[in-house]
């Protein structure tokens, strides 16, 4: 009972949340003060390998811990709402967590960087859950927003697509694979449609402490949406010689704790919803 106890105490929505702000913190420090690149024995400046595998052990557990999160809101029968939005968002973080590790170990210890990989079997499968995670919440609320907002909407959705297929033209089409292409295709289109769920959601959950969760979500989409758009860039103007570890890339680790602030705020939301229903009866 008293590990029990202590377990429960440990994932109080206030603990998890402070946890959030310190990965947060430490991950901007770490970014900061060791991103800089340093000559090796053969005077080509590069990032060290302990640095590389730090952002790496930041960004997964970040994700795992937002999957842990996620998946707790879809087990928890006392969560008001669709349960099955956390069970994809969820597994969707886990899977990008699966692959993200794959990634990193290719690009360190294998050092390879083909154009299709294993890791991109899991990252298919993370935006596809998570697209599904956005669509399920953004049908199971009431939608009621004004023209204007629409108008944002759109205007993001327009801004968002001109920004990604300019990034994408920058990448030299000699030797790619029919495979990779519809891949770069399928992530660009992703990243669009994350900015305009997550748009969407911002802008129909805009005020009041129940919608909080929801903001951190759309948040964490667009963090997502900077991180790859950034990425899609390096690789596009650097090619081979660009090298992980850039400080637009902490954006990934943004991502997976905003989706765990935004899990843990609805789990706590939820209960108390629960309380005062239950002192009502």
């Amino acid at each position: 009972m008293n590990e029990s106890h202590n377990l429960q105490s440990i994932f109080k929505t206030r603990n998890i949340i402070l946890g959030c702000i310190l990965w947060i913190t430490i991950s901007l420090l770490f970014f900061l003060l060791f991103s800089a690149k340093v000559p090796d024995a053969n005077g080509v400046e590069a990032r060290p390998h302990w640095y590389l595998i730090g952002t790496y052990i930041l960004e997964a557990v970040a994700y795992l811990g937002a999957s842990i999160l996620c998946l707790r809101n879809w087990f928890s029968s006392q969560l008001v709402g669709n349960r099955n939005i956390w069970l994809s968002i969820g597994l969707g973080m886990f899977s990008y967590c699966i692959g993200g590790i794959i990634f990193d170990y290719m690009e360190i210890y294998s050092q390879e960087s083909p154009d299709v990989s294993v890791s991109d079997v899991f990252f298919v499968i993370s935006y596809t859950l998570l697209g599904l995670g956005l669509i399920l919440a953004i049908l199971s609320s009431r939608i009621n927003l004004s023209r204007l907002q629409w108008l944002i909407i759109i205007a993001i959705g327009l801004g968002g697509s001109l920004l990604s297929w300019s990034v994408y033209q920058l990448t030299p089409d000699n030797d790619v694979t029919p495979l990779a292409l519809s891949l770069d295709y399928f992530y660009v289109v992703s990243d669009v449609f994350l900015l305009i769920a997550a748009t969407t959601l911002l802008l129909t959950f805009w005020g009041g402490k129940i919608s909080l969760s929801w903001r951190m979500i759309a948040a964490a989409a667009f963090s997502l949406y900077i991180a790859d758009t950034w990425y899609s860039y390096a690789k596009a103007t650097q090619g081979d010689s660009y090298q992980s570890g850039e400080l637009l890339e902490i954006f990934w680790i943004f991502s997976g704790v905003l989706f765990a602030i935004g899990a843990a705020l609805e789990y706590d939301i939820s209960l108390s919803r629960k309380r005062r229903t239950s002192s009502r009866k």
